[in-house]
């Protein structure tokens, strides 16, 4: 599946699947209801990983996500919140390397670099349009989420 573009979305239903990147298991899903192909459907991107059975496994395969998605606004909304909270625990991990080797110098002190470029990304086409449709843009001099 690494490097393809299916345009696929695939839920776990039951069983034990790895996701492997290079030579190495990053994730191991039991739970059912674990989502796959979300970022590559979302960012319409390639899949970054590969995803082998570890046991005899059930997954149901949505071809066309996107239109899923687009119909689905409640299924889409529950998986912005998986990668929300995938996303909070990337940063909170970045956050505490990053004061837990402040002042070292050494290639750790990368983190504050990266935790910066992940909330700079480039904006998402049509995004500053929709913010602009649901209410007028506000001046912002300081918020605390």
């Amino acid at each position: 599946m690494r490097g393809s573009k299916t345009g696929h979305l695939f839920v776990l239903l039951e069983g034990r699947l790895e996701v492997i990147k290079g030579d190495s298991v990053v994730a191991v899903l039991t739970e059912p209801g674990g989502v796959l192909g979300e970022m590559s459907v979302l960012l319409d991107q390639p899949h970054t990983a590969t995803v082998r059975a570890a046991a005899d496994s059930v997954v149901y395969e949505f071809d066309d996500a996107a239109a899923f998605l687009r119909d689905q606004p409640a299924v889409a909304l529950l998986i912005a919140r998986l990668l929300a909270q995938r996303l909070n625990v990337a940063t909170t991990y970045l956050a505490d390397l990053m004061h837990q080797y402040a002042g070292q110098g050494n290639h750790l002190s990368m983190v504050g670099e990266l935790l910066q470029s992940m909330i700079n990304l480039p904006p998402i086409a049509g995004l500053a349009r929709l913010g602009s449709a649901i209410r007028p843009a506000r001046m912002i001099s300081s918020m605390i989420f």
